[in-house]
């Protein structure tokens, strides 16, 4: 245990059994509540942890984010003063105390309440320790949800811990059984998938079947990940591979590129529709406006891709192009369809953000077009399950600029296409993350 009294000579001590990784649970979510994405925050909190205590603190960082409103529907009832009273980090440790007792059947319940209590009198003292234990050992039944009879939004929101807002508009769209089974889909965490890079699929299960490995098909297209971390796959240091869902494999392979095509992907970051785009096209432009984003581009674009990949730093509502054969808009959007793989991403979006990104996505929409050249094409894309970012910024475009038509192709399954022809991806149908594209064709 942590030594008692402060000043010169305090003797260093190691911490409890299992409270590293709980620290560094807790200071993720911290992180991603002051805005910074959950991936950089994890890697930043990781980084010194041995990887027992990596893979606990990220299951325990993403599954509070995850359950946030179901753990809290658990623990505000049982604060006498007020949730808002609590400070940011115990509310942390109450959530990721709760989830253990809820949600992880393997740790036991002394051992959760009691790492809880570590990790609140190492951040607030003896008395913070007895708050949290006091509570925690409280922790049972949830509050009651709303009724599902008079708000079913509000009551499915808090049962599994969306924004109410954005549930409203997915029972609307999608009716009961398809919300439900989305927002369980946004709940489990996603399978790696792997997509051929420098090798094909062929030498791809040639190598790992060498290396005593059994490659399973995911869904559609790719591999599932033989290895928890793809770095541990053979192959990765070679480039044969990169880590994309099928969804978004889907969105390169329904661009339909040609052998030879110059092709400019507006928005690239963070590089993988751009290696599958250049292992057919003659050359493609590689764009992101931030300049870090870029520098992770490069960095994949080095390891997997065919060579005839450029990246640059570049605002998509500046072309740096003159007309091409192919544009790739890859739109910058809530990324609804998302949510399983970044976790905290349901907590931020809003209303407000839609209406945003939807004026934005229209704007980039016509710059991309300008730089189409005659009888070449428009891909329009984004990881959205939202109509104003998707269909409707098609139609209004379509509206506008007489020069483009509709032009789907049939590089993907027709089930996966819609009745306009569009590609469209929806977890709770396909199994995969949520994702839409259209393939406009502007006349010669």
């Amino acid at each position: 245990m942590k030594a008692t009294g402060d000043g010169a000579g305090r003797r260093a001590v190691s911490s409890p059994a299992g409270l590293p990784a709980r620290r560094a649970a807790m200071d993720v979510l911290l992180a991603v509540r002051q805005g910074e994405p959950f991936d950089a925050a994890l890697a930043r909190a990781l980084i010194s942890l041995p990887d027992a205590d990596k893979r606990l603190a990220h299951e325990l960082a993403a599954g509070v984010l995850r359950r946030q409103s179901d753990l809290d529907a658990r623990l505000i009832p049982l604060v006498r003063h007020g949730w808002g009273n609590v400070e940011p980090s115990l509310r942390e440790v109450l959530r990721l105390g709760a989830y253990q007792l809820v949600a992880l059947d393997r740790v036991p319940t002394h051992a959760a309440v009691s790492t809880a209590v570590d990790l609140a009198r190492s951040v607030g003292g003896s008395k913070a320790a007895g708050f949290v234990n006091a509570l925690l050992r409280k922790v049972g039944g949830r509050a009651a949800a709303p009724s599902l009879a008079i708000d079913p939004a509000a009551h499915f929101a808090v049962l599994y811990s969306h924004p109410d807002w954005l549930v409203a508009r997915w029972l609307e769209r999608f009716g009961q059984e398809d919300t439900v089974t989305l927002m369980e889909w946004n709940n489990t965490p996603p399978s790696l998938v792997l997509q051929p890079a420098r090798e094909n699929d062929a030498a791809l299960v040639a190598r790992w079947r060498a290396a005593g490995l059994e490659p399973v098909p995911a869904t559609f297209i790719g591999w599932l990940s033989p290895a928890r971390k793809p770095t541990e796959v053979t192959g990765f240091a070679e480039g044969a591979f990169l880590v994309q869902d099928p969804a978004h494999a889907l969105v390169a392979a329904f661009a339909g590129v040609e052998p030879g095509m110059r092709v400019y992907d507006a928005c690239a970051a963070p590089g993988g529709k751009s290696i599958a785009l250049g292992r057919h096209a003659g050359m493609v432009l590689s764009a992101d406006r931030n300049l870090d984003r870029v520098r992770r581009l490069a960095e994949n674009l080095a390891r997997a891709g065919s060579g005839r990949e450029h990246p640059v730093v570049a605002d998509a509502l500046h072309p740096p192009v003159a007309p091409v054969d192919l544009v790739l808009l890859d739109a910058p959007c809530l990324g609804t369809g998302t949510f399983a793989r970044h976790p905290d991403a349901r907590w931020k979006v809003s209303a407000d953000a839609l209406a945003r990104l939807a004026r934005r996505q229209g704007e980039l929409l016509q710059a991309c077009a300008d730089v189409v050249r005659p009888g070449g094409w428009l891909v329009y894309a984004t990881c959205s399950l939202e109509p104003e970012e998707n269909e409707d910024q098609i139609e209004t475009l379509l509206a506008r600029d007489t020069r483009f038509e509709r032009d789907p192709g049939d590089t993907v399954p027709a089930e996966l296409r819609t009745s306009r022809g569009d590609l469209q991806l929806l977890p709770f149908r396909h199994g995969t993350d949520g994702a839409y594209a259209a393939r406009l064709r502007r006349r010669a």
